[in-house]
């Protein structure tokens, strides 16, 4: 063709393999292609280290959530029950017996108690022994079950447990909506319980993989982590999605590292203690744990790449978190810090402390004066590493919080009315005004909702709403949510 004698005059091979041979490119001709390439190869070198960050950050939010269980909680109860039968005796009226948060915590005590008494009803060794006769295809079939029934129980767990705190701390005249305390609380008492048995079931099968000979079981399940890349990677995700993500692969390591502990204490206890036989689990718990933080990495790494987001979306995602926690230590705050973890991330602490003290009380036997002290030793301890703790993400997320500029955020007011409710339920909640001002106010709103909701009947059709990530409360199955 013409063409190419205008690219090769002298038809030949010679000069044929001549060109090819000597020919050059200009790179710097498309240079913002390249650029853009080379940008993807840092961002997922950055991966690994910014989502380590989030990921410690999130796991010593879940432990200061996990001791505080067993440290204050039974400090605040016997305070609040302290409280509750002195009350009577000072002759106060016209106040409240118990404070809302005391309420809660007797609340939470009661669960407690309840769900360990129950837990001693089942039998943990018949339990292994009934799950170690299946075959292991079974096995890895029941695994992955529960790991969905967990996700399942801690997104609905904790709207139960929120719905029994508001019950029986609502106002008086708001409490005929309701159907009553003593079945919220039955309903709480019964998913910690079931929840515990879960969680009970899943060490358990663990338990099983550690202990079986050709260690085939746990390669399974080890390889199941790698089947959740296949699940995630490939699929569209917003930051929102990538949050809601992040939140639960960090609620899903903390409680693998409380089952890798359990299935510890159980083997230990099964011989006799001996600090030979811990060595020889290490090595399959090390395996576990490097398994699950290669496929965090790998996931994140592809995803951000597939989807174009930058590596530093993790720290604003561990300032939103950060938030969390210092919103929550202030005076007006309208959620305890456990609480909000646990409508953040979905992990729930009542349940995995329910299974752990059942364990160690099962494991460990406490006898004599000498035993109880070093119960005590072990539980100020405790203490100590919970105050410590507490200390210093309270530190860390007040940075946090400083570097993305979210202070003016700490003291905003929550809004009591949200958009289109009536003029009265305004006008009920502004009640520093005088009655003149409010009048003013509450008509002025009325007028102006009326001339604008014409306007914006149309506008909201086609109107995106902006999301904000502390607008994310919750995980959802597969880090997606359908709006």
């Amino acid at each position: 063709p013409p063409c190419c004698h205008n690219v090769f005059p002298d038809p030949s091979l010679a000069r044929f393999l001549c060109a090819e041979l000597t020919r050059g490119y200009f790179l710097e001709h498309n240079e913002a292609k390249y650029t853009e390439r080379r940008e993807r190869v840092y961002t997922c070198m950055r991966i690994p280290r910014e989502l380590e960050k989030l990921m410690i950050f999130g796991f010593f939010l879940c432990l200061d959530a996990f001791l505080y269980v067993f440290t204050l909680l039974p400090l605040r109860v016997l305070l609040a029950l302290l409280h509750l039968f002195t009350m009577p005796c000072c002759g106060l009226r016209g106040s409240l017996l118990l404070q809302p948060a005391q309420v809660c915590d007797i609340f939470k005590g009661l669960i407690m108690v309840l769900c360990y008494s129950m837990m001693h009803y089942v039998d943990y060794s018949m339990m292994y022994h009934l799950i170690r006769g299946q075959s292991v295809i079974k096995l890895y079939i029941i695994y992955n079950m529960l790991e969905v029934a967990d996700r399942l129980f801690s997104s609905f767990g904790q709207d139960i447990l929120d719905a029994l705190y508001w019950t029986a701390t609502e106002p008086k005249e708001r409490k005929r909506d309701s159907i009553g305390v003593i079945p919220h609380f039955i309903m709480a008492v019964f998913y910690v319980f079931l929840h515990a048995i879960l969680i009970m079931v899943q060490a358990s099968t663990l338990n099983v993989a550690f202990n079986s000979h050709n260690k085939s079981l746990l390669t399974i399940m080890m390889s199941n982590n790698f089947v959740e890349i296949k699940g995630s990677v490939f699929k569209k995700f917003e930051k929102n999605n990538l949050f809601q993500m992040s939140n639960s692969d960090i609620k899903e390591r903390f409680t693998n590292y409380v089952l890798l502990l359990i299935v510890c204490l159980r083997n230990m206890e099964q011989f006799s203690w001996n600090p030979d036989h811990l060595w020889v689990l290490l090595p399959d718990v090390f395996m576990v744990i490097a398994s699950e933080i290669a496929v965090d990495i790998i996931k994140h790494a592809f995803i951000t790449k597939f989807n174009e987001i930058t590596a530093d979306v993790y720290s604003e995602y561990r300032a939103s978190l950060a938030f969390d926690l210092v919103s929550s230590r202030q005076k007006n705050a309208c959620t305890d810090y456990s609480d909000s973890v646990a409508r953040r991330m979905g992990f729930i602490p009542l349940p995995l402390a329910v299974l752990l003290i059942r364990v160690v009380m099962s494991s460990v036997n406490v006898q004599g004066a000498l035993s109880y002290s070093c119960l005590l030793l072990f539980y100020l301890g405790m203490v100590t590493l919970k105050v410590l703790n507490s200390i210093v993400l309270l530190g860390k997320s007040c940075v946090y919080v400083k570097r993305a500029n979210m202070e003016d955020k700490l003291f905003e007011r929550p809004s009591t009315a949200a958009p289109g409710k009536t003029p009265s339920r305004t006008r009920k909640t502004s009640r520093c005004t005088s009655n003149k001002q409010r009048h003013v106010v509450t008509s002025e709103i009325f007028l102006t909702t009326k001339e604008e909701e014409g306007m914006e009947g149309t506008e909201l059709k086609h109107r995106t709403p902006k999301k904000d990530l502390l607008d994310v409360d919750r995980f959802t199955i597969c880090g997606n949510r359908i709006d």
